[in-house]
């Protein structure tokens, strides 16, 4: 491909000093009348010789002599040849022939029609600079194929790769979709805040940040939980809120330090009509979204057409950890054995939780919703009935990922007021730092018993694209910052082995 074709930065600059000489503004405000390629194409046969003004990034040129030059148009619905010959007039054959790079916008009017071979092309008769693109976009057959390169120029690898535009339509028909369900199920769509004075709904650290007109710390919210909770204490009986949370953690293939859930709390359910819905919203986005209700993830194929196995937090861990999960001393020993040694000697509930993250976890494969976990790790939930040490609550797995999260909420003020204190007291960084006693005089107004789900838009998205990791199913996931330099400079210091070139992540 010539210079001329792709061109460096300096070619770019000079192609773009001689639009300006030739009185043509390289980034005009407007291209009026423009009709996108695909709903274009149909009119080749339907109306042939109409007249369409199409517009796009010039994704190939095929120069065929003095006088005439193909490009491949591209736009977000497809890709349409363009032939341009002499009859465009002088200044639009020499900017077709001369200044049009790889990159570039360009607008074309004419005739759609097929060429001799066959393919639908326009003969234009008009060509119009619509922006002009100073770098050289990716290698043409393989893209930005560098992954840390990938996410950090996100917008290079759109340009390149479609299946990556694809994951994130199908992301915004997930959303779009979760929504049209709710909404038919009497479920209110609402928005909380997200700068809280006590960072609570969930164990995690938090981003901490300050607002100076009142000088007063806050917190990036790691859970809309409280928040959606004093609405059911208002009046309202269906809420859900779709949005950004924030949690100071490390970043892996699973995790970013900002991502998005959904929570929805329904009065007068259980834990158990909030399993049924929970099952229904994947059966339902699973059978509009892939094929056949089963997804690919590496090399495992899951089953999400339902219904989904149901087991017991202490269950799963006798059977998978081979051990009695209420002898505290045995789950010790075994904890020991297993190479846990710094949670051997921590409280029981400590011991459990690290044994079923270990031993059980990366057993739940097929879609598995995990029941009735320790009172402990649970300091909202509802106790059960009969066993007041654990609680009415389920996660939900699958390919060994948590996906969502629920339980019956607690609505008793004193037990909560209790549970909140003794967070408080183990001076976990991860458990708030102070009780929240506004949202216990909420509940002392009395909130009506209810069900409630969190459920991970990212790792939703993971399972229906068959994505291995949240950053391919986020737009813009969170990256260590560079000097301004040059894409092309960056690749250079990556592949030299630049020690302060940020490595790509294992398992990305």
């Amino acid at each position: 491909m010539s210079e001329a074709n792709t061109g460096s930065h300096d070619d770019r600059r000079n192609k773009l000093e001689q639009l300006r000489a030739l009185g043509i503004d390289p980034w005009p405000n407007q291209y009026r009348d423009r009709i996108e390629i695909a709903a274009a194409l149909p009119n080749v046969e339907q109306q042939p010789s109409l007249i369409v003004r199409v517009a796009g990034r010039i994704a190939a040129r095929r120069d065929m002599g003095a006088s005439l030059v193909f490009f491949d148009l591209v736009d977000q619905s497809g890709r349409l040849q363009v032939m341009v010959r002499k009859d465009v007039g002088e200044t639009g054959h020499t900017i077709a022939k001369k200044l049009i790079q790889l990159g570039d916008i360009v607008g074309f009017e004419g005739t759609l029609a097929r060429t001799k071979t066959g393919e639908p092309t326009v003969f234009a008769t008009h060509v119009e600079f619509l922006s002009k693109s100073l770098r050289e976009p990716p290698e043409k057959r393989h893209g930005v194929t560098d992954i840390e390169l990938r996410y950090r120029y996100r917008h290079l690898d759109l340009m390149s790769h479609p299946e990556v535009r694809a994951t994130f339509v199908l992301r915004s028909r997930v959303i779009q979709g979760l929504r049209q369900i709710l909404a038919t199920k009497g479920f209110l769509e609402v928005e909380t805040p997200m700068l809280h004075p006590i960072a609570g709904g969930a164990a995690a650290r938090p981003f901490t940040t300050h607002h100076n007109a009142l000088d007063m710390d806050l917190y990036l919210r790691i859970a809309p939980e409280l928040y959606l909770k004093r609405l059911l204490v208002g009046g309202f009986e269906k809420v859900f809120e779709i949005g950004r949370v924030f949690r100071n953690e490390g970043i892996s293939p699973r995790h970013n330090p900002e991502f998005t859930m959904m929570e929805l709390y329904w009065a007068y359910v259980d834990y158990r009509a909030v399993m049924d819905l929970t099952e229904e919203l994947f059966v339902t986005l699973a059978k509009t979204h892939t094929k056949d209700g089963t997804t690919q993830l590496g090399e495992r194929v899951i089953d999400l057409n339902g219904p989904y196995k149901r087991a017991t937090y202490h269950d799963l861990v006798g059977e998978h950890a081979k051990v009695d999960p209420n002898d505290e001393n045995a789950l010790r020993r075994r904890a020991t054995e297993l190479g846990l040694k710094e949670v051997a000697n921590a409280p029981g509930f400590k011991v459990l939780e690290a044994l079923f993250e270990m031993c059980v976890e990366p057993t739940l494969i097929q879609p598995t919703f995990v029941t009735h976990y320790p009172t402990a790790i649970s300091p909202l939930s509802k106790p059960c009935r009969d066993r007041p040490e654990l609680v009415e609550r389920f996660e939900f797995f699958m390919n060994g990922w948590e996906l969502a999260n629920a339980f019956s909420e607690l609505n008793d003020p004193i037990e909560q007021l209790a549970r909140f204190e003794a967070q408080v007291a183990t001076k976990d960084p991860e458990a708030p730092a102070e009780v929240d006693y506004d949202y216990v005089r909420a509940l002392e107004s009395a909130m009506p018993p209810a069900g409630g789900l969190g459920l991970g838009i990212d790792r939703l998205c993971m399972v229906l694209s068959g994505n291995l990791s949240i950053r391919e199913t986020i737009l813009f996931p969170l990256r260590r910052p560079l000097l301004e330099q040059s894409v092309e400079a960056d690749v250079a210091s990556r592949a030299a082995g630049d020690p302060d070139s940020p490595a790509a992540p294992a398992g990305s």
